[in-house]
């Protein structure tokens, strides 16, 4: 597709129904629709499903839809398996022996609210709604739904991903951006063009900087990888920041397999060449930007060859990757979970907004662009919070509010370690309630897996909601609710751009979508909040003139009154779900199109020029991080274990492990069940190099052990040369539906968990970051007979034993 307009001349537009939203074809019901999750990743694709007497039978990637061109990854691909499995949950069912047993009784919706709206009342009136803490997955497409029900159905503000520390997904590099520029940056891949790559303004970025993601297995937040893809068609030079080759590792003009954990020294690095070497944009820094000098101060230690023994990569690498990006009349960052996955997290985003911004590639052509959900069609993650109890508003358990650190609270969400030590301990009050929807702790994102569980079990009353039965719900939960899939509900998603819509084609079973459930479960719990009669009225909402007065991500987001203005005259679908659905499902709007809008006033609510910042410029040394009590510059800060910090303990486990990139067949703990999925990708994986497998015993293919001084986790090896010697990669989320599911199994999920190593309360400054990926381990062969995680952490209970209160969030 590198001709992009003869890939559009090349479609046969009547054959795909071009302006018809759904046909009949060959006995088949077709629809033209985006999917979104559950399941899938944080994009949506737009797709053709075809139906046959209520079941989806085909799924084809629809070449009309300007956001994907009718691409699709594998697992869209494969939506069938998914949609159609026979161990989806089909009914409500609640719990018939003791937790874990996998005993279950079913039940109907009704008996399933009345139990949820009896445990809560309980709770209000014996504990307070601070007794009460909701969780969500890791699915974009309940952001604004849940985080509203939550908040007014429950009246808590404890709305949290447990266990997974420093809110390492995502919320870094949203803060880390906000606080210097006021607003969001993607990459300029024309995503924000109907006419995309043949748009008159778009030009592709020179440079292109994949750092610490893969974004073509990853599809990340608010992006399709494939889009990168045709940039570089397009000429865009690459340099790769990753401890794994990847597929844009092996098309860089340079590879920096810096070691994980210390991105941040290579960040400083660039800003001390760029600077010292005279690289910069004068015009943008003079004209746009305020603290150039107090960041040329504290970048002046950083010299390359500092941060190439640090990174252990060669130094003339560290010069010459610096000196391509600022050669680029434009050049931008891609970047990933590493971002945030970092204890230097909010010091490392804050690098890469200023090395963007010293380059002037901020809002240009092929730069970053800077971005607002479409139309401001937004109902931010607090979008709930007028409904919260205004004593357990007070509550939120907040690292200031529970460990009296220092600075202001700047996240809407409740912390994790200040969770789980109200789980604990029961101070500063006990959680008598968990309310989960449509995610998977135990598997996926609880740092220290066997301690979370472990907290879990004494929460006296906890809910799930989820497609399918999993190991984190046969673990713990009193009673299961069935979410419907992406194909089964109306919605609709804004983040970023375009307005896209989901369209209801078929139903399973008695699944519910999670707006059906947010509304008939709200409706009993807080009527006031819940006006809507149907699922729709409640999305209809969401795309009316009143939303949006709640940016995305972070209370320090301006309250845009420009793009409130511009949503009421311009979008043409104002409370419109179906007129939206029947016009093709998305609608672009030009703000997002729009190069330079800090030139035309488009960015501060006064409608003057410049950015949405206390001074009006991107402030590279941000006055907003001294208020949260954050460091106002760049820095690097050591990984808590590894050859420098713990030199003693590295010598009994001399490998850096790393974790959590992502592949092809998977998105975190899903499509595990999906045949198709488990033929390409039958077994986890754990990446070493060949010396090293030579070093310690290891064959490809065969069962390895990994393990610290936390715990083990086994994975099967996968020997070549996509790590360099020292460091070996984990994969992350795994669970085995197909293994027993009742304690102390739990479908496998202790015995080739990551998480087992990782450690809560290992934060970065602020509360902010984690060292999930930059830990260290062992490994060596698995034997038969060997004990396995289950035995020690679901049957023995005597893994990690934690003294309540003696968190160790000091220390760090």
């Amino acid at each position: 597709m590198a001709d992009y307009k003869e890939f559009l001349d090349s479609i046969n537009r009547d054959a795909y129904h071009a302006g018809e939203y759904q046909w009949e074809e060959d006995g088949y019901t077709v629809t033209r629709t985006y999917h979104y999750s559950p399941p899938g990743c944080h994009s949506s694709c737009g797709l053709l499903y075809y139906v046959k007497d209520g079941k989806v039978e085909f799924v084809e990637g629809d070449p009309l839809d300007p956001c994907a061109n009718g691409r699709l990854c594998m697992r869209c691909l494969n939506r069938v398996e998914a949609i159609n499995h026979p161990d989806r949950l089909k009914y409500p069912m609640k719990r018939a022996g003791e937790r874990g047993e996998n005993k279950w009784e079913r039940i109907t919706w009704d008996e399933a609210y009345d139990i949820v709206e009896r445990e809560t009342r309980k709770v209000w009136e014996e504990y307070g709604p601070e007794s009460i803490l909701c969780t969500k997955g890791t699915a974009r497409g309940t952001v604004w739904q849940l985080h509203y029900f939550f908040q007014a159905a429950f009246k808590t503000a404890n709305v949290a991903h447990i266990g997974f520390t420093g809110y390492a997904c995502y919320l870094p590099r949203t803060c880390g951006c906000i606080a210097p520029m006021g607003d969001f940056p993607i990459v300029d891949a024309s995503q924000a063009h109907p006419d995309r790559y043949i748009a008159d303004e778009f030009r592709p970025p020179e440079v292109l900087v994949v750092w610490g993601n893969e974004p073509l297995a990853s599809n990340a937040d608010g992006y399709i990888g494939h889009w990168l893809v045709q940039c570089v068609q397009m000429g865009s030079k690459i340099i790769s920041i990753d401890p794994r080759l990847t597929w844009w590792g092996a098309r860089a003009e340079f590879w920096l397999p810096v070691r994980p954990g210390t991105d941040a020294a290579l960040a400083c690095a660039w800003l001390n060449i760029i600077i010292n070497e005279d690289l910069y944009d004068h015009e943008f820094v003079e004209k746009w930007t305020t603290g150039f000098d107090v960041i040329k101060e504290h970048v002046q230690e950083w010299t390359a060859e500092r941060a190439a023994e640090i990174c252990q990569i060669p130094v003339e690498d560290v010069i010459g990757s610096a000196r391509l990006f600022a050669s680029g009349n434009s050049s931008a960052i891609q970047w990933g979970l590493a971002f945030d996955q970092n204890m230097s997290a909010m010091a490392l985003n804050l690098a890469a907004v200023d090395l963007m911004a010293i380059c002037g590639n901020i809002d240009t052509p092929g730069g970053w662009l800077l971005v607002h959900n479409a139309y401001n069609v937004s109902r931010g993650s607090d979008n709930g919070v007028k409904w919260v109890d205004p004593e357990a508003a007070k509550k939120k358990a907040t690292m200031h509010y529970v460990f009296n650190t220092d600075g202001e609270d700047f996240i809407h969400q409740a912390a994790s370690e200040a969770v789980l030590h109200c789980m604990e301990t029961g101070e500063p009050y006990p959680i008598k309630m968990w309310y989960a929807q449509s995610t998977n702790e135990l598997a996926c994102a609880a740092m220290d897996a066997p301690r979370l569980y472990k907290a879990l079990k004494d929460i006296p009353f906890i809910a799930y909601a989820d497609p399918f039965l999993t190991p984190t719900a046969v673990a713990l939960a009193d009673v299961v609710m069935p979410v419907a899939m992406s194909c089964e509900r109306n919605s609709a998603r804004s983040w970023w751009t375009p307005v896209r819509t989901l369209s209801k084609v078929t139903s399973y079973y008695e699944a519910k979508s999670d707006e059906e459930i947010i509304v008939e479960l709200g409706r009993r719990l807080n009527p006031d909040a819940f006006p809507w009669e149907t699922a729709e009225d409640f999305v209809n909402w969401f795309l009316t003139p009143q939303a949006g007065l709640a940016s995305f991500g972070t209370k320090a987001s301006a309250n845009n009154q420009l793009d409130q203005k511009r949503f009421s005259e311009e979008f043409p679908f104002a409370g419109d779900l179906e007129g939206l659905q029947k016009a093709g499902g998305h609608a672009y709007d030009k703000f997002n199109a729009t190069y330079r809008k800090y030139e035309k006033g488009m960015l501060r609510p006064d409608g003057e020029p410049g950015f949405a910042t206390p001074t009006g410029r991107i402030e590279l040394s941000p006055f907003t991080f001294k208020v949260w009590g954050l460091t106002p510059w760049p820095y690097f800060k050591e990984p808590p274990t590894g050859p420098v910090t713990s030199p003693g303990m590295f010598k009994e486990y001399p490998l850096i492990l790393t974790c959590g990139g992502r592949s092809f067949e998977f998105f975190h703990s899903e499509d595990r069940q999906e045949p198709t999925m488990r033929e390409f990708h039958q077994w986890p994986l754990l990446t070493v190099h060949p010396n090293d497998a030579e070093r310690y015993g290891i064959r490809d293919g065969e069962w390895v052990w990994v393990e610290s001084d936390r715990g083990r986790f086994r994975q099967v090896a996968y020997v070549c040369e996509k790590v360099k010697e020292g460091v070996v990669h984990a994969e992350h989320a795994w669970w085995y539906p197909e293994q027993k599911a009742e304690a102390p199994y739990f479908f496998g999920t202790f015995d080739s968990n990551v998480n087992n190593l990782t450690r809560a309360y290992e934060a970065g400054e602020g509360g902010v970051g984690s060292a999930i990926k930059n830990g260290i381990c062992k490994i060596y062969p698995y034997r038969e007979g060997d004990e396995m995680p289950y035995q020690v952490v679901a049957d023995r209970d005597s893994w990690n034993e934690i003294i309540p209160g003696s968190d160790p969030y000091e220390v760090y």
